[in-house]
Protein backbone atom coordinates (compact mmCIF):
# COMPACT_ATOMS: atom_id res chain seq x y z
CA UNK A 1 0.00 0.00 0.00
CA UNK A 2 1.09 3.44 -0.95
CA UNK A 3 1.66 6.28 1.68
CA UNK A 4 -0.41 9.17 1.39
CA UNK A 5 1.47 11.93 2.74
CA UNK A 6 -0.22 13.42 5.68
CA UNK A 7 -2.08 16.76 6.69
CA UNK A 8 1.32 19.28 7.87
CA UNK A 9 -1.39 20.18 10.59
CA UNK A 10 -1.66 17.09 11.95
CA UNK A 11 2.33 16.78 11.77
CA UNK A 12 2.67 19.85 13.68
CA UNK A 13 -0.16 18.45 16.39
CA UNK A 14 1.97 15.19 17.08
CA UNK A 15 5.29 17.16 17.47
CA UNK A 16 3.35 19.65 20.16
CA UNK A 17 1.48 16.91 21.61
CA UNK A 18 5.20 14.66 21.62
CA UNK A 19 6.57 17.48 23.12
CA UNK A 20 4.44 18.94 25.61
CA UNK A 21 3.13 15.34 26.53
CA UNK A 22 -0.22 16.84 27.17
CA UNK A 23 -2.92 17.65 24.42
CA UNK A 24 -4.36 20.74 27.31
CA UNK A 25 -0.84 22.15 26.98
CA UNK A 26 -0.38 21.98 22.98
CA UNK A 27 -4.02 23.21 22.25
CA UNK A 28 -3.57 27.13 22.62
CA UNK A 29 0.18 26.59 21.42
CA UNK A 30 -0.94 24.94 17.45
CA UNK A 31 -4.53 27.35 18.00
CA UNK A 32 -6.48 24.07 18.08
CA UNK A 33 -9.43 22.60 20.19
CA UNK A 34 -8.21 19.24 22.33
CA UNK A 35 -11.30 17.49 20.38
CA UNK A 36 -9.56 18.52 17.50
CA UNK A 37 -6.30 17.65 18.25
CA UNK A 38 -7.61 14.13 19.72
CA UNK A 39 -8.80 13.57 15.92
CA UNK A 40 -5.47 14.72 14.40
CA UNK A 41 -3.52 12.10 16.58
CA UNK A 42 -6.48 9.61 15.45
CA UNK A 43 -6.42 10.26 12.01
CA UNK A 44 -2.56 10.18 12.00
CA UNK A 45 -2.67 6.55 14.37
CA UNK A 46 -5.03 5.33 11.84
CA UNK A 47 -2.81 6.07 8.47
CA UNK A 48 0.13 4.50 10.49
CA UNK A 49 -2.11 1.79 11.87
CA UNK A 50 -0.72 1.65 15.23
CA UNK A 51 -0.48 4.01 18.48
CA UNK A 52 2.15 6.40 18.74
CA UNK A 53 0.83 7.52 22.52
CA UNK A 54 0.78 5.67 25.87
CA UNK A 55 -2.38 7.62 27.53
CA UNK A 56 -1.52 8.20 31.37
CA UNK A 57 -2.42 9.68 33.90
CA UNK A 58 0.36 12.02 34.29
CA UNK A 59 0.23 12.35 30.60
CA UNK A 60 0.89 11.54 26.80
CA UNK A 61 3.87 9.75 26.43
CA UNK A 62 5.79 8.33 22.63
CA UNK A 63 5.46 4.77 22.33
CA UNK A 64 8.34 3.64 20.34
CA UNK A 65 6.69 3.88 17.40
CA UNK A 66 5.73 7.07 18.47
CA UNK A 67 9.22 7.82 18.94
CA UNK A 68 10.25 6.95 15.67
CA UNK A 69 7.40 8.69 14.04
CA UNK A 70 8.98 11.69 16.02
CA UNK A 71 12.42 11.60 14.91
CA UNK A 72 11.07 11.19 10.88
CA UNK A 73 8.34 14.31 11.61
CA UNK A 74 10.81 16.60 12.28
CA UNK A 75 13.45 15.83 10.14
CA UNK A 76 10.77 16.88 8.17
CA UNK A 77 10.02 20.21 9.60
CA UNK A 78 13.21 21.33 9.45
CA UNK A 79 14.28 20.40 5.32
CA UNK A 80 11.05 22.51 5.17
CA UNK A 81 12.57 25.61 7.29
CA UNK A 82 15.80 25.07 5.25
CA UNK A 83 13.82 25.63 2.09
CA UNK A 84 11.36 28.23 3.21
CA UNK A 85 14.54 30.13 4.61
CA UNK A 86 16.28 29.67 1.21
CA UNK A 87 13.17 30.51 -1.48
CA UNK A 88 12.90 33.84 0.99
CA UNK A 89 16.93 34.58 0.27
CA UNK A 90 15.23 34.83 -3.39
CA UNK A 91 12.71 37.48 -2.68
CA UNK A 92 12.69 40.83 -3.10
CA UNK A 93 13.72 41.47 -0.09
CA UNK A 94 11.29 43.53 1.56
CA UNK A 95 10.28 43.42 5.13
CA UNK A 96 8.61 39.81 6.13
CA UNK A 97 5.91 39.79 8.57
CA UNK A 98 6.23 36.24 9.35
CA UNK A 99 9.34 33.84 10.10
CA UNK A 100 9.84 30.97 8.29
CA UNK A 101 8.75 29.18 10.97
CA UNK A 102 5.64 30.95 10.88
CA UNK A 103 4.71 30.26 7.54
CA UNK A 104 6.07 26.74 7.78
CA UNK A 105 2.62 26.58 10.06
CA UNK A 106 0.65 27.97 7.54
CA UNK A 107 1.89 25.54 4.50
CA UNK A 108 -0.36 22.87 3.98
CA UNK A 109 0.26 19.09 2.17
CA UNK A 110 -1.89 20.41 -1.31
CA UNK A 111 0.46 23.73 -1.68
CA UNK A 112 3.30 22.07 -1.39
CA UNK A 113 2.75 19.21 -3.75
CA UNK A 114 1.34 21.32 -6.11
CA UNK A 115 4.91 23.18 -6.08
CA UNK A 116 6.46 20.22 -6.51
CA UNK A 117 3.89 19.15 -9.59
CA UNK A 118 4.32 22.05 -11.76
CA UNK A 119 8.05 22.57 -10.43
CA UNK A 120 8.90 19.20 -12.13
CA UNK A 121 6.77 19.45 -15.28
CA UNK A 122 6.78 23.56 -15.77
CA UNK A 123 3.05 23.04 -17.00
CA UNK A 124 -0.36 23.15 -15.46
CA UNK A 125 -1.73 21.12 -17.67
CA UNK A 126 0.43 17.90 -16.62
CA UNK A 127 1.11 18.82 -13.13
CA UNK A 128 -2.93 18.42 -12.67
CA UNK A 129 -2.89 15.10 -14.36
CA UNK A 130 -0.01 13.69 -12.51
CA UNK A 131 -1.43 14.93 -9.19
CA UNK A 132 -5.32 14.02 -9.91
CA UNK A 133 -6.74 17.44 -9.23
CA UNK A 134 -7.97 20.34 -11.54
CA UNK A 135 -6.06 22.48 -12.97
CA UNK A 136 -7.64 25.43 -11.32
CA UNK A 137 -7.28 23.77 -7.96
CA UNK A 138 -3.40 23.70 -8.74
CA UNK A 139 -3.71 27.40 -9.59
CA UNK A 140 -5.15 28.22 -6.30
CA UNK A 141 -2.68 26.20 -4.42
CA UNK A 142 0.83 27.83 -6.61
CA UNK A 143 -0.87 31.11 -6.31
CA UNK A 144 -2.07 30.86 -2.45
CA UNK A 145 2.06 29.56 -1.60
CA UNK A 146 3.29 32.84 -3.22
CA UNK A 147 1.07 35.14 -1.39
CA UNK A 148 2.31 33.26 1.92
CA UNK A 149 5.89 33.69 0.93
CA UNK A 150 5.45 37.09 -1.22
CA UNK A 151 8.48 35.62 -3.42
CA UNK A 152 7.15 35.06 -7.22
CA UNK A 153 7.36 30.93 -7.52
CA UNK A 154 6.53 30.77 -11.57
CA UNK A 155 7.28 33.02 -14.59
CA UNK A 156 5.34 33.31 -17.97
CA UNK A 157 7.53 31.77 -21.09
CA UNK A 158 6.82 31.66 -24.52
CA UNK A 159 6.37 28.02 -24.40
CA UNK A 160 5.08 28.02 -20.96
CA UNK A 161 6.46 28.49 -17.52
CA UNK A 162 9.31 27.90 -15.85
CA UNK A 163 10.01 27.84 -12.22
CA UNK A 164 12.25 30.20 -10.13
CA UNK A 165 15.29 29.87 -8.10
CA UNK A 166 12.81 30.34 -5.58
CA UNK A 167 10.56 27.78 -6.18
CA UNK A 168 12.94 25.32 -7.01
CA UNK A 169 14.72 25.71 -3.81
CA UNK A 170 11.68 25.00 -2.02
CA UNK A 171 10.20 22.12 -3.77
CA UNK A 172 13.83 19.92 -3.75
CA UNK A 173 13.19 20.74 0.14
CA UNK A 174 9.79 19.41 0.11
CA UNK A 175 10.69 16.27 -1.54
CA UNK A 176 13.49 15.19 0.90
CA UNK A 177 10.85 16.53 2.89
CA UNK A 178 8.10 13.99 2.04
CA UNK A 179 11.01 11.37 2.04
CA UNK A 180 11.30 11.44 5.65
CA UNK A 181 7.77 11.11 6.30
CA UNK A 182 8.18 7.20 3.57
CA UNK A 183 10.51 6.39 5.80
CA UNK A 184 9.02 6.83 8.76
CA UNK A 185 6.37 5.52 7.51
CA UNK A 186 8.61 2.44 6.62
CA UNK A 187 9.92 2.37 10.41
CA UNK A 188 7.04 2.24 12.16
CA UNK A 189 5.29 -0.26 10.28
CA UNK A 190 8.80 -2.73 10.58
CA UNK A 191 8.11 -2.07 14.09
CA UNK A 192 4.65 -3.72 13.61
CA UNK A 193 6.20 -6.49 11.84
CA UNK A 194 5.22 -5.37 8.30
CA UNK A 195 7.36 -4.82 6.26
CA UNK A 196 6.91 -1.87 3.34
CA UNK A 197 8.18 0.22 1.38
CA UNK A 198 10.88 0.49 -1.29
CA UNK A 199 14.34 1.02 -1.91
CA UNK A 200 15.76 3.41 -5.11
CA UNK A 201 19.18 2.44 -6.21
CA UNK A 202 20.90 4.82 -9.06
CA UNK A 203 22.92 2.39 -10.65
CA UNK A 204 25.71 2.84 -12.76
CA UNK A 205 27.83 0.23 -15.04
CA UNK A 206 30.81 -0.56 -12.89
CA UNK A 207 28.29 -2.05 -10.23
CA UNK A 208 25.59 -3.12 -12.85
CA UNK A 209 26.79 -6.59 -13.23
CA UNK A 210 28.88 -7.24 -10.31
CA UNK A 211 28.33 -6.15 -6.91
CA UNK A 212 24.45 -5.26 -7.54
CA UNK A 213 22.46 -8.20 -8.83
CA UNK A 214 23.79 -10.55 -5.70
CA UNK A 215 23.08 -7.94 -2.75
CA UNK A 216 19.29 -7.94 -4.16
CA UNK A 217 19.35 -11.52 -4.32
CA UNK A 218 20.12 -11.78 -0.68
CA UNK A 219 18.02 -9.02 0.13
CA UNK A 220 15.13 -10.22 -1.53
CA UNK A 221 15.24 -13.33 0.85
CA UNK A 222 15.77 -11.81 3.59
CA UNK A 223 13.10 -8.93 3.03
CA UNK A 224 10.42 -10.03 0.54
CA UNK A 225 8.18 -7.55 0.90
CA UNK A 226 10.48 -4.71 -0.32
CA UNK A 227 10.68 -3.72 -3.41
CA UNK A 228 13.93 -2.70 -4.74
CA UNK A 229 13.83 0.12 -8.32
CA UNK A 230 17.44 0.35 -9.64
CA UNK A 231 17.54 3.32 -12.25
CA UNK A 232 19.80 3.55 -14.83
CA UNK A 233 20.90 6.70 -15.96
CA UNK A 234 24.00 9.20 -16.74
CA UNK A 235 25.83 9.99 -13.66
CA UNK A 236 24.27 13.64 -13.31
CA UNK A 237 20.52 12.50 -13.47
CA UNK A 238 21.34 10.12 -11.07
CA UNK A 239 22.87 12.97 -8.80
CA UNK A 240 20.56 15.42 -9.62
CA UNK A 241 17.73 12.91 -8.31
CA UNK A 242 19.46 11.63 -5.16
CA UNK A 243 19.49 15.33 -4.14
CA UNK A 244 16.19 15.53 -4.34
CA UNK A 245 15.26 12.42 -2.75
CA UNK A 246 13.96 10.88 -5.55
CA UNK A 247 16.83 7.77 -5.29
CA UNK A 248 18.16 6.48 -1.67
CA UNK A 249 21.88 6.44 -2.90
CA UNK A 250 23.99 5.61 -5.98
CA UNK A 251 26.41 2.95 -6.66
CA UNK A 252 28.82 2.93 -9.55
CA UNK A 253 31.88 4.97 -10.13
CA UNK A 254 33.20 7.54 -7.66
CA UNK A 255 33.84 11.17 -8.38
CA UNK A 256 36.80 12.80 -7.48
CA UNK A 257 36.51 15.42 -5.81
CA UNK A 258 32.76 15.11 -4.93
CA UNK A 259 31.23 17.26 -7.62
CA UNK A 260 29.18 19.46 -4.73
CA UNK A 261 29.07 19.35 -1.03
CA UNK A 262 25.52 17.84 0.08
CA UNK A 263 27.12 14.21 -0.95
CA UNK A 264 29.28 11.77 0.84
CA UNK A 265 31.30 8.52 -0.81
CA UNK A 266 32.31 5.55 -0.02
CA UNK A 267 34.48 3.34 -1.98
CA UNK A 268 34.09 -0.05 -2.12
CA UNK A 269 36.15 -1.75 -4.06
CA UNK A 270 39.09 -0.22 -6.93
CA UNK A 271 39.29 -2.32 -9.91
CA UNK A 272 41.79 -1.36 -12.73
CA UNK A 273 40.48 -1.01 -16.27
CA UNK A 274 41.57 -3.74 -18.87
CA UNK A 275 41.76 -3.16 -22.94
CA UNK A 276 38.75 -5.96 -24.01
CA UNK A 277 38.43 -7.57 -27.38
CA UNK A 278 37.02 -10.23 -29.40
CA UNK A 279 38.74 -13.42 -29.08
CA UNK A 280 41.14 -14.39 -31.96
CA UNK A 281 41.90 -10.49 -32.47
CA UNK A 282 45.22 -9.92 -33.98
CA UNK A 283 46.81 -7.86 -30.74
CA UNK A 284 46.27 -11.23 -28.76
CA UNK A 285 49.53 -12.65 -30.51
CA UNK A 286 51.62 -9.63 -30.11
CA UNK A 287 54.16 -9.77 -27.72
CA UNK A 288 55.09 -7.30 -25.38
CA UNK A 289 52.11 -4.56 -26.30
CA UNK A 290 52.48 -1.14 -25.84
CA UNK A 291 50.21 2.11 -26.22
CA UNK A 292 51.80 2.68 -29.65
CA UNK A 293 49.93 -0.61 -30.41
CA UNK A 294 46.59 0.52 -29.05
CA UNK A 295 46.64 3.64 -30.54
CA UNK A 296 46.58 1.95 -34.51
CA UNK A 297 43.31 0.57 -33.27
CA UNK A 298 39.58 1.49 -33.46
CA UNK A 299 37.87 1.88 -30.00
CA UNK A 300 34.45 1.82 -28.51
CA UNK A 301 34.24 4.00 -25.52
CA UNK A 302 31.96 6.30 -23.48
CA UNK A 303 30.46 9.67 -24.02
CA UNK A 304 33.30 12.48 -22.48
CA UNK A 305 33.31 13.47 -19.32
CA UNK A 306 32.99 10.15 -17.98
CA UNK A 307 35.80 8.82 -15.47
CA UNK A 308 36.47 5.86 -18.01
CA UNK A 309 36.51 8.08 -21.00
CA UNK A 310 38.90 9.77 -19.40
CA UNK A 311 40.78 7.41 -18.50
CA UNK A 312 41.42 6.46 -21.92
CA UNK A 313 42.36 9.92 -23.32
CA UNK A 314 44.93 9.80 -20.84
CA UNK A 315 46.34 6.83 -22.19
CA UNK A 316 47.32 8.74 -25.01
CA UNK A 317 47.48 12.40 -23.70
CA UNK A 318 49.82 11.06 -20.70
CA UNK A 319 52.30 10.28 -23.46
CA UNK A 320 51.64 13.33 -25.97
CA UNK A 321 50.26 11.20 -27.80
CA UNK A 322 46.92 11.85 -30.43
CA UNK A 323 43.76 9.95 -29.41
CA UNK A 324 42.84 7.51 -32.03
CA UNK A 325 40.40 8.33 -34.31
CA UNK A 326 37.56 6.48 -35.75
CA UNK A 327 35.55 6.63 -32.10
CA UNK A 328 31.95 4.77 -31.47
CA UNK A 329 30.60 6.70 -28.18
CA UNK A 330 28.02 4.28 -26.26
CA UNK A 331 27.17 3.31 -22.75
CA UNK A 332 25.52 0.42 -24.19
CA UNK A 333 27.15 -2.74 -22.26
CA UNK A 334 24.90 -5.42 -25.28
CA UNK A 335 26.18 -2.61 -27.73
CA UNK A 336 29.47 -2.53 -26.61
CA UNK A 337 29.74 -6.10 -26.18
CA UNK A 338 27.98 -6.84 -30.04
CA UNK A 339 30.81 -4.27 -31.62
CA UNK A 340 33.48 -6.00 -30.40
CA UNK A 341 32.27 -9.40 -31.77
CA UNK A 342 31.81 -8.56 -34.74
CA UNK A 343 34.84 -6.29 -35.35
CA UNK A 344 38.77 -5.74 -34.39
CA UNK A 345 37.26 -2.50 -32.26
CA UNK A 346 38.85 -2.38 -29.15
CA UNK A 347 37.48 -1.18 -25.26
CA UNK A 348 38.09 -0.11 -21.83
CA UNK A 349 36.17 -1.61 -18.96
CA UNK A 350 36.54 -3.03 -16.08
CA UNK A 351 36.82 -7.02 -16.27
CA UNK A 352 34.12 -6.67 -13.43
CA UNK A 353 31.55 -5.51 -15.59
CA UNK A 354 31.69 -8.38 -18.34
CA UNK A 355 32.92 -11.34 -16.32
CA UNK A 356 29.80 -13.47 -18.29
CA UNK A 357 31.14 -12.65 -21.20
CA UNK A 358 34.66 -13.57 -20.40
CA UNK A 359 33.45 -16.71 -18.74
CA UNK A 360 31.35 -17.61 -21.58
CA UNK A 361 34.61 -16.91 -23.96
CA UNK A 362 32.82 -14.11 -26.00
CA UNK A 363 35.35 -11.78 -25.34
CA UNK A 364 39.11 -11.46 -24.15
CA UNK A 365 41.48 -9.64 -22.20
CA UNK A 366 44.52 -8.11 -23.86
CA UNK A 367 47.79 -9.03 -22.53
CA UNK A 368 48.75 -5.14 -20.69
CA UNK A 369 48.24 -4.17 -17.55
CA UNK A 370 46.64 -1.03 -16.70
CA UNK A 371 47.07 -0.80 -12.64
CA UNK A 372 47.59 2.98 -13.00
CA UNK A 373 43.88 3.10 -14.25
CA UNK A 374 42.28 1.83 -11.26
CA UNK A 375 38.53 2.88 -10.90
CA UNK A 376 37.15 3.71 -7.42
CA UNK A 377 33.64 2.47 -7.11
CA UNK A 378 31.49 3.01 -4.54
CA UNK A 379 28.49 4.49 -2.55
CA UNK A 380 27.32 8.27 -3.23
CA UNK A 381 24.81 9.04 -0.07
CA UNK A 382 22.98 12.54 0.57
CA UNK A 383 24.91 13.73 3.61
CA UNK A 384 22.65 14.05 5.87
CA UNK A 385 20.75 11.18 4.71
CA UNK A 386 19.26 8.95 7.87
CA UNK A 387 19.01 5.17 6.17
CA UNK A 388 16.30 3.05 7.61
CA UNK A 389 16.94 -0.61 9.29
CA UNK A 390 16.34 -2.05 5.91
CA UNK A 391 18.03 0.54 3.69
CA UNK A 392 20.84 -0.07 5.87
CA UNK A 393 20.78 -4.19 5.85
CA UNK A 394 20.81 -3.00 1.78
CA UNK A 395 23.90 -1.53 2.10
CA UNK A 396 25.50 -4.11 4.00
CA UNK A 397 24.78 -6.53 1.85
CA UNK A 398 26.26 -4.44 -0.96
CA UNK A 399 29.52 -3.82 1.25
CA UNK A 400 30.08 -7.61 1.56
CA UNK A 401 29.42 -7.97 -2.09
CA UNK A 402 32.04 -5.90 -2.93
CA UNK A 403 34.33 -6.99 -0.13
CA UNK A 404 33.78 -10.68 -1.89
CA UNK A 405 35.08 -9.38 -5.05
CA UNK A 406 38.06 -7.52 -3.90
CA UNK A 407 39.21 -11.06 -2.51
CA UNK A 408 38.94 -12.55 -5.60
Amino acid sequence: MEFTIPNLRHLRVFLEVSEQKSISKAAPRVFLSQPAITQALARLEEMLQTELFERRAEGMYPTESGEVWYNRVERCITYLLQGIREALRYGSGGSRNQSAQQMVSLLTTTQLRALVAVTEAQNFSIASRAVGVSQSSLHRAARELEQLLQVPLFEKTSTGISATKAAQALARATKLAFSELNQGYSEVSALQFREVGKIVVGSMPLARTSILPEAIIRFSESHPDIDISVVDAPYSDLLHHLRHGDLDFLIGALRFPPPVDDVIQEELLSPPLAVICRPGHPLMNTPNLTIDDLAQQSWVVPRKGTPTRKAFEALFEDRGMAIPDHLVETSSQILIRELLRGSNRLTLISTHQIEHELSFGLLSVLPMTLEHTRRAIGLTLRQNWQATPSQMNFLDLLRQQAEILRDL
